[in-house]
């Protein structure tokens, strides 16, 4: 630990989308900005997977807030919809079209200078090739191809490390928030094996999503659910953590030592251009589950695609009825690379895809402790209630970054006595965390999936129980950056576990069967 500890008017954890966000906006009010991430390229970040693109209000905002509703099961909080639809296309003409100059498809001949196309294509216009996903009623999506996500983070990175008020620090980790009496003054930092304290004047947590909880996962490795375990260690809310997204076609490697395993995501505007389900018998099955077809809401989808599966073997994607290569060339690139013959089908299955719940925040991202904030994935506005409408992540965590970092500038550091992390054991084992992490991961996979048991949501909960228990125990006398971020890891899980037993009503992600009854059949024709 060094004598002289780090100090800065706003930290930021976390480098995604809304990380970024909230860091410009804090530095546009004058305030330096700390940004510490645990990624160190920009694919360790969940807004570079990204693929669909985001979605805006266009010319229609309650048409847009209708749709997020109606995905939601009506779940969703009305009032945090329309600060999303309200802000929607300003946040994106600000900071996408007129700062970072992100080349979205269009239609239309686009002209060379952002303040030229600001005025001349604004985003709502029909310049854009706006595409549509999911349980959306009309085309509202911006994209480039299908990697929206790196042609928005790259360029959002790039400007803010460029930024003067903005230090970033990478491999970076925040294993615990420095607070007192319901205030919090900071963050404990590991980088390199090294423990430092950061005090802030405001401290805003973008720690992503809890891919790592779940085996099967369109997130990017080392998403742990840090942040909502940081902050319900402190004191700080957390709602709606049953509400887990599983994205229904995560193309699956077939065959081998790694058969199952996420190969990369099938973007939903593949589904929206004609894309088609198929089972393991050929057949097309979605009609028969839901009017909309291959365009349900997501949690409909993954539910049928999983019961197809464990029916008849496997679903495949059709892609035959769209020009595949031409529409999507990234897409058919990463089949190309996985050996994927994408004229036959592509092999998809349900994966763990977003959290809709989170750390508890109003409408400017305030937590209910003094000084924290939480953007992003690792919050829950009240946006997405029980599932979320596709495309509107990045929305979410742009709208809700910007407002949070406006929020978050202005207060000054107080530095306090920072937490004692003890090294006086042994180093833990090298594979100690590793273990732990698969059989976490195997208890959320069997228990806390796309349906869960009344019964077996119980017994996860004891074994996640004595897991934190067990974790708990060597915090005390060990500190690391795997150590911790186990604990943030089995903190989350038992959070997610805990919710979905105490909600007895099934509703959008949160579907409860009886294990007792026969499994489903294939219902196609």
């Amino acid at each position: 630990m060094t004598d002289d500890p780090i100090t800065t008017d706003v930290l930021v954890i976390g480098s995604g989308i809304a990380g970024l966000a909230a860091a410009l906006a804090a530095a546009r009010e004058g305030d330096d900005v700390t940004l510490a991430t645990k990624a160190t390229r920009p694919e360790g970040s969940s807004s570079w997977w990204a693929q669909g693109g985001i979605a805006i209000s266009r010319d229609t905002p309650e048409e847009f807030k209708e749709d997020i509703m109606a995905a939601s099961d009506g779940t969703a909080d009305p009032d945090a919809v329309d600060v999303l639809v309200e802000n929607a296309n300003e946040a994106v003409e600000d900071v996408l079209l007129e700062t970072l100059d992100v080349e979205f498809d269009s239609v239309e001949p686009r002209s060379t200078g952002a303040d030229e196309r600001a005025s001349e294509t604004p985003v709502s216009q029909d310049g854009f090739d706006f595409t549509r996903e999911a349980a959306h009623s009309e085309d509202r999506i911006l994209h480039v191809d299908a990697s929206t996500g790196k042609h928005i983070h790259v360029p959002f990175l790039n400007y803010v490390d460029d930024h003067d008020r903005v230090e970033i620090l990478d491999d970076t980790a925040a294993l615990e928030l420095i607070r007192h009496e319901g205030r919090v003054h900071g963050a404990m930092l590991e980088s390199d094996g090294e423990v430092d304290p950061c005090f802030a004047g405001s401290v805003v947590l973008a720690t992503g999503g809890i891919g790592d909880l779940y085996p099967r996962t369109t997130n990017p490795d080392n998403t742990t659910g840090d942040g909502i375990g940081m902050a319900a260690l402190a004191g700080a809310e957390v709602e709606d953590m049953e509400y887990v997204q599983f994205h229904p076609t995560a193309c699956v490697r077939e065959g081998g030592e790694r058969d199952g395993e996420v190969a990369f995501l099938v973007s939903e505007a593949v589904r929206g251009e004609g894309g088609l389900l198929r089972n393991g018998k050929g057949e097309r099955f979605m009609p028969d589950y839901h009017a909309d077809a291959e365009l349900a809401p997501r949690d409909v989808v993954a539910r049928a695609v999983k019961a197809e599966r464990e029916a008849t073997g496997e679903v495949t994607l059709d892609v035959s009825p769209l020009d595949f290569a031409e529409e999507f060339p990234d897409l058919a690139d990463n089949c190309e690379e996985y050996g994927i013959d994408w004229t036959e089908g592509i092999p998809v299955a349900p994966a763990e895809h977003f959290l809709c719940g989170g750390v508890s925040v109003d409408d400017r991202g305030r937590t209910t402790l003094d000084r924290l904030y939480a953007v992003g994935e690792c919050s829950r506005t009240g946006v997405h209630g029980a599932n979320r409408l596709a495309s509107t992540s990045l929305l979410e965590g742009l709208v809700w970054g910007l407002r949070a970092g406006e929020d978050a500038a202005g207060a000054e550091p107080e530095p306090i006595e920072a937490p004692e992390l003890l090294e006086r054991d042994p180093d833990l084992p090298e594979r100690f965390a590793r273990d732990k992490f698969q059989r976490l991961t195997r208890v959320m996979d069997e228990n806390v999936g796309v349906e869960r048991d009344p019964a077996d949501l119980q017994r996860a909960m004891a074994v996640l129980r004595r897991l934190k228990g067990e974790v708990d125990a060597y915090v005390r006398t060990r500190t690391s950056r795997s150590l911790y971020e186990l604990r943030h890891a089995s903190v989350t899980a038992l959070l997610i576990a805990r919710h979905a037993a105490e909600n007895e009503e099934s509703v959008g992600t949160h579907n409860l069967v009886d294990a007792s009854e026969d499994p489903p059949e294939s219902t196609a024709d």
